[in-house]
């Protein structure tokens, strides 16, 4: 046990230090503990999640399809005519996106409004930098509020066997939901706080932008009621959101081929899926098995009932303030990963239920993340978006934001969960 924990720590010190490799680092940790027998051949397989997988692949050229039709621009110019400054489009576009990202994984939220900003910021010439960051750390908030939101509210329903209704109530009780809700309140404040100096006027003179094709917006409202109408199908495929992104891809791709003939459209659609990103989960997956494998999560499910004491306050306080923590420098997917069966064997030992350890250990692991650029997937995507388009985000721009606003939506949340289910 002790070298698959001495390869794990020099893994995610690695994928820290060296960020441009992540994905490389992630498969050669991989291979080495299938090649050391850390991860057996026959445990390979079933620690892929293969779901996640597709539906990012899916839902990362639908959102190319969706900018190509320039549906992000007409959404900058309608945003436009209703704010009157530079704050309130700030805070308008954060929200905005929050509201996405409770219905569809937040790189995809990202993915999609960000262009939204950046035609916001390019036609105000204003910098893209914080308001790409706000609208970031607000898809990470809200990805938590229902079980399609997010990979990781995914994994907590597939694992504690939850519909999407059991976010809003669950037990008889308000659910996660909520507790994001009054988070996103607070941490709104926060956000017009922080741009109070933007008070610059916004021209409402301007033309709106035509869309050239609506397809592609269907089918992006299409995945979200997909989605949602598949959470509650009793007993499905593993891997049916998976399909559906996929599936509404195909079907993105055969309609461009058709409308354009152009095998260059086809081509950027199926670039825009980034197989860095796919790559580094496909890593982390092997890498999670292997430790998993190896004993790894029940000493740390030990080590935690150590600190916790038998108090199932403390034990909670504990889960919720180190996965922020630890989301904060790490990707909060294969963190959450293995802390499900971790807290599944910790309150098995208590003897209590273990709703109040899950929904502290998807608010710290989800808020987490929005402390450090490398928190989450989405603020990656969102930094990767401002280096394309000339901007570098120093970790000082981003913690300015970031801090504030995970303290504003963590500290509502952890009282909330406490009171209702502790």
């Amino acid at each position: 046990m002790i070298y698959a924990i001495i390869l794990f720590v020099i893994t995610y010190i690695l994928m820290l230090t060296l960020a441009k490799y992540r994905t490389y680092v992630a498969l050669t940790s991989a291979a080495v503990f299938i090649i050391s027998g850390m991860l057996p051949l026959n445990k390979i397989f079933g620690s892929i999640d293969f779901n996640v997988l597709l539906m990012i692949a899916g839902t990362m050229g639908l959102v190319q399809l969706f900018i190509d039709s320039k549906m992000p621009a007409l959404l900058a110019d309608l945003v436009m005519e209703k704010v009157p400054n530079v704050q309130t489009a700030a805070v308008a576009l954060a929200l905005f996106a929050g509201l996405i990202s409770a219905f569809v994984d937040n790189v995809a939220t990202v993915l999609m409004v960000a262009p939204v900003a950046l035609e916001i910021c390019k036609k105000l010439k204003t910098n893209p930098v914080p308001f790409i960051i706000a609208i970031a750390v607000s898809s990470n908030l809200q990805g938590a509020a229902t079980l399609v939101g997010d990979t990781t509210a995914i994994m907590l329903g597939s694992y504690a066997n939850m519909n999407f209704m059991d976010f809003f109530f669950y037990q008889g009780k308000p659910g996660i939901f909520f507790a994001v809700e009054l988070g996103a309140l607070l941490s709104a404040l926060i956000l017009a706080w922080l741009f109070r100096k933007e008070k610059q006027p916004i021209p409402k003179d301007t033309a709106r932008t035509v869309v050239t094709d609506y397809v592609p917006t269907v089918l992006l409202v299409g995945m979200i009621v997909l989605l949602i109408a598949a959470s509650f199908i009793p007993d499905k495929l593993d891997i049916t959101n998976g399909l559906i992104c996929v599936g509404l891809l195909i079907i993105g791709i055969i309609y461009t081929a058709i409308k354009t003939s152009d095998k260059k459209s086809i081509i950027t659609i199926m670039k825009a899926v980034d197989l860095e990103t796919i790559g580094l989960l496909f890593g982390l997956f092997l890498i999670i098995g292997g430790i998993s494998h190896m004993g790894v999560i029940d000493a740390v499910a030990g080590l935690l009932a150590k600190l916790g004491g038998g108090n199932v306050f403390v034990l909670y306080t504990v889960i919720v303030w180190a996965s922020v923590l630890f989301s904060a420098f790490i990707d909060n997917i294969p963190y959450v990963a293995t802390m499900l069966p971790v807290i599944s064997g910790l309150a098995a030992n208590l003897g209590i239920q273990p709703t109040l350890l899950y929904f502290g250990l998807l608010s710290g692991a989800t808020l987490g993340g929005n402390c450090t650029p490398i928190g989450a997937s989405a603020n990656i995507a969102g930094i990767g978006i401002l280096r394309k388009a000339g901007y570098e985000v120093k970790t000082k721009d981003f913690v300015r934001i970031g801090i504030p606003f995970t303290l504003a939506a963590v500290i509502p949340a952890y009282i909330y969960f406490w009171l209702l289910y502790g």
